[in-house]
C-alpha cells in the first residue's frame, strides 16, 4: 500500500469515528480536524476546514434524518435555531480572516470545564423532558443559541455540538436525546453556511472530502442508531466523555503553544 493510499485509509477511519461520535453528542471535529492537519501539515487551514465541513455535513444530515424517523423533534426550537445558526455561521467563517482563533481558546476551555462540572453534579440533568417555558420563550432562546453557536462554529468550531446539547438541556429543559436531535438540525445549518463560504472563497479538497463524507455517513448511521436504542442516559454518558476529551485537547493546545 502506497503512502497516498495509507493517508486516505487513515482519514477515512477518522471520518467514520468522527461521524459516530458527532451523531450522538457532537465533537466529531475533535477527531476529523486534527487528522486532516496531521495528513497535510503544510495545507492552508481554510482549505482543511472547508474539507472538514464538506465531510461533516453529510454525516450530520444523515444523523438528523435518522433521528427524525424515530424521535419526536421539537421543531419550534429546531427551525428558528437552525435559521439563526445559518446566518451566524456564515459571519463566523468570514471572521476567520480577521481574528486569530487562539484568542477564544482560553474562554472555550473555561466554559467546557463549567459545563462538565455542572453536568457531573446535576445527576438528573437531561434525563427527562421538562416542558417549563412558553412557546415564545423557547423560540427566543433557540434564536439566541443558534446565532451565537452558529458564529462560534463558523469561526472556531470544537465542541459546538456539545455546547448546543448542554444549552438545550439546561435552558429549554429537553432531555439529552431530544437535545441531541435538535443540535443535529442546527449543526446541519452551521455546516452548510460555513461550507458555502469556504467553497466560494478558498480551495476545498472535494475528492478527499467525498471519501471522508461517505465514511462520516457510515459512522453517523451507527451513532444515531446507538443513541436511539439506548436513550438519554447513554447520550449523557457520551456527552460527558466528549466534553472531558475536549477539555484535555484544548488544555494541551494552550500549554504547547505557551
Amino acid at each position: 500500500m502506497s503512502d497516498f493510499e495509507t493517508v486516505f485509509l487513515l482519514l477515512g477511519l477518522a471520518a467514520f469515528f468522527a461521524g459516530l461520535v458527532d451523531a450522538v453528542v457532537g465533537g466529531g471535529g475533535l477527531i476529523q480536524i486534527p487528522a486532516l492537519f496531521a495528513a497535510f501539515p503544510g495545507g492552508q487551514p481554510a482549505t482543511l476546514f472547508g474539507t472538514n465541513k464538506f465531510a461533516s455535513i453529510v454525516g450530520t444530515t444523515s444523523a438528523a434524518i435518522q433521528y427524525a424517523r424515530r424521535v419526536t423533534i421539537p421543531w419550534r426550537v429546531a427551525l428558528p435555531g437552525a435559521l439563526a445558526a445559518l446566518v451566524g455561521s456564515w459571519y463566523g467563517a468570514r471572521a476567520v480572516a480577521y481574528l486569530p482563533s487562539e484568542i477564544i481558546r482560553p474562554v472555550v476551555l473555561v466554559l467546557l470545564v463549567v459545563v462538565a462540572i455542572y453536568t457531573f453534579v446535576k445527576k438528573d440533568l437531561g434525563t427527562v423532558h421538562d416542558q417549563r417555558l412558553t412557546a415564545a420563550q423557547e423560540i427566543g432562546l433557540a434564536v439566541v443559541i443558534g446565532a451565537g453557536l452558529g458564529f462560534y462554529d463558523g469561526f472556531f468550531g470544537p465542541g459546538t455540538g456539545s455546547f448546543l446539547i448542554f444549552l438545550f438541556v439546561r435552558t429549554i429543559g429537553m432531555d439529552f436525546l431530544r437535545a441531541s436531535v435538535t443540535a443535529k438540525i442546527v449543526n446541519v445549518a452551521t455546516n452548510f453556511a460555513a461550507l458555502s463560504y469556504f467553497a466560494l472563497n478558498v480551495e476545498v479538497l472535494w475528492k478527499l472530502g467525498a471519501l471522508m463524507a461517505l465514511c462520516n455517513l457510515s459512522g453517523a448511521i451507527v451513532g444515531s442508531r446507538l443513541a436511539i436504542r439506548h436513550g438519554a442516559a447513554f447520550v449523557r454518558k457520551m456527552f460527558l466523555g466528549v466534553v472531558v476529551v475536549l477539555i484535555a485537547k484544548l488544555a494541551y493546545d494552550l500549554l504547547t503553544q505557551g
